[in-house]
């Protein structure tokens, strides 16, 4: 549990997760001075990894428009990136870490669908993304992640709107816009993120079989050459707006009400339980 009562820019918060939507909590959380870690997977299996600081993980380190992460091997590396004024990043899926990091807040947004292990022990405050968690019994409050009218809406009593299946709604496409693994394999790159595609044009192999655009578009996002694929895992998203439409570099609105969402969250009840000097 970490310590009851600290100043903003003393405080940690661990954030477990570090993909496109985790990232605009990130920066805004970075942006408001607080000492900020991120604990990933090995594989992080984010497809927009341009704007996603869990592509550390692969390349060492990720530059999303101000915030960097860096890749670090140790809870005792983090002070001196912070000091760099940037974001360490820790391979730490089950979350061992919390304890000796001893957070002010605990922030799930692995946005996973299911809880993989977040509760209230883990800090003073403790918040949680989309479905799967419940108000207050799993965390001190549920941050909604379904686009519409409620997005960013924080729930500190009951649960977020459960997962649908169907994928937001993007130039009138939904579902088939987005690409799963038609089998398991290693993935091997064709296109780059950002690239405009046809439909029927190879994006990427895996294994020895060629994954194709289901739509004019933009590649909006693309895994990992470093992930074997597991058939049926998401793996590829095409933007089918035109391409002045579409922007893979920057953060985006979604991911920017949802960090919006999670500062109001530390905040408030930061304030209401007395956590700040």
């Amino acid at each position: 549990m970490g310590k009851t009562k600290q100043t903003m820019t003393d405080s940690i918060i661990v954030v477990r997760g570090g993909g496109d939507l985790a990232t605009g909590v990130i920066q805004k959380l970075y942006h408001a001075g607080f000492n900020v870690v991120v604990l990933e997977t090995e594989k992080p299996l984010a497809i927009r990894r341009t704007v996603a600081l869990c592509n550390a993980v692969f390349e060492g380190s990720q530059r999303v428009e101000d915030v960097i992460g860096c890749l670090v091997a140790s809870v005792s590396e983090c002070k001196k990136i912070w000091q760099a004024g940037q974001i360490p990043i820790l391979i730490d899926p089950q979350g061992e870490a919390i304890k000796l990091l001893e957070p002010l807040v605990v922030v799930d947004a692995i946005l996973a669908k299911k809880n993989l292990g977040t509760n209230k022990t883990m800090a003073p405050l403790t918040i949680a993304l989309g479905p799967g968690f419940s108000a207050p019994e799993d965390v001190d409050v549920v941050i909604e992640t379904m686009r519409g009218h409620y997005l960013g809406r924080l729930y500190f009593k009951g649960s977020a709107i459960p997962n649908t299946g169907i994928p937001g709604e993007i130039g009138g496409k939904s579902a088939e816009r987005v690409i799963h693994s038609p089998t398991a394999g290693k993935v091997t790159h064709k296109k780059t993120i950002g690239a405009t595609v046809k439909k029927g044009e190879t994006l990427f192999y895996v294994g020895e079989t060629p994954v194709l655009s289901p739509l004019d578009g933009v590649l909006r996002g693309l895994i990992s050459e470093q992930v074997i694929c597991q058939k049926g895992l998401k793996c590829a998203d095409v933007d089918p707006r035109p391409v002045e439409k579409v922007d893979c570099f920057t953060i985006s609105d979604k991911a920017r009400a949802l960090g919006g969402a999670v500062l109001e969250a530390v905040l408030f009840l930061g304030h209401q339980k007395n956590l700040f000097i």
